[in-house]
């Protein structure tokens, strides 16, 4: 046979075949065959407007519409990676859920040319509604949960790798770290702990020697300046698996000072469940120094 196209066979499937196959199956299911769009509008073309962001431009066209919009959507998505956990960071995620809705609904206009100007209004809404609980929010706790994790320290945002692996973690190095809510309750007496994250210098690893004094704590010998709510005298051995991190987060306390010290001393044991990842030592073109 020849190259050329035989007209004795179908042609060969398109790679986003499937997503017409699964939106086929489920418009049967919700027996959305039976409404009727105008020509100018597609189950399909419905459907890839909903998946890409600016993609409703360029189906209903001019073209240069839908370029500018999906090339803006990807500006804008690398401005909100670069820029995690500020405020241009969220503006652009922002923009490029406005766009794709806009999108959508100028996909949309032949249906939208007879309806009043209240239900052009509610299907904006629901449309972004839409858009935003079933596709935006988990693209970003997939992203925040997963991947990345933006903590704010001191003023800074510090972007933290949550992928990064374990095995490479040595004294010094900072990390970060879930922490549970923790009450503790004694004779007029009541202490107690936020849940959240924490964030550190690992001080001592696993078969570390600490030893608290007045003038500090040694780990293996080695002398540092005592840190707040330290206890001035007694010793530890860093447990396997297992970190020595002293607390620097929010921690309330009313009653005696040796109780906040005893359970500062039990959180400063943080095990390997807890890890939550390391920071990137660069973040685009800014150095992430922690001190």
């Amino acid at each position: 046979m020849s190259k050329a196209t035989s007209p004795y066979y179908p042609p060969r499937a398109r790679w986003y075949a499937p997503v017409f196959r699964v939106f086929a199956a489920t418009r049967l299911t919700m027996a959305m065959d039976r409404i009727r769009l105008p020509n100018a509008v597609t189950w399909g073309g419905l459907a890839l407007s909903f998946l890409v962001p600016g993609l409703g431009f360029y189906l209903r066209g001019p073209r240069i519409y839908g370029h500018v919009a999906m090339s803006a959507c990807g500006l804008m998505f690398l401005l909100f990676i670069a820029f995690f956990g500020h405020s241009i960071g969220n503006l652009a995620f922002g923009m490029i859920i406005s766009t794709h809705v806009s999108a959508i609904a100028y996909y949309c206009g032949p249906i939208l040319q007879s309806w009043t100007l209240r239900m052009r209004f509610l299907f904006t809404i629901l449309t972004l509604l839409a858009v935003s609980f079933l596709f935006y929010g988990p693209l970003r706790d997939m992203i925040q949960n997963h991947i990345l994790m933006p903590l704010r320290i001191n003023g800074r945002v510090i972007v933290v790798e949550k992928l990064a692996p374990m095995g490479t973690i040595r004294r010094g190095d900072w990390i970060a770290y879930r922490i549970s809510r923790y009450s503790e309750y004694g004779d007029d007496e009541y202490v107690h702990v936020h849940s959240g994250t924490g964030f550190g210098p690992v001080l001592g690893v696993a078969g570390d020697n600490v030893v608290f004094s007045t003038n500090g704590f040694l780990v293996n010998g080695v002398l540092h300046p005592p840190l707040p709510d330290m206890p001035s005298s007694g010793s530890l051995v860093v447990a396997e698996k297992h970190w020595f991190i002293w607390p620097s987060y929010s921690v309330s306390g009313h009653g005696y000072q040796s109780r906040i010290t005893s359970m500062m001393l039990e959180l400063a044991n943080v095990s390997e469940d807890q890890y939550a990842g390391r920071p990137f030592k660069h973040w685009f073109w800014n150095e992430q120094v922690i001190k």
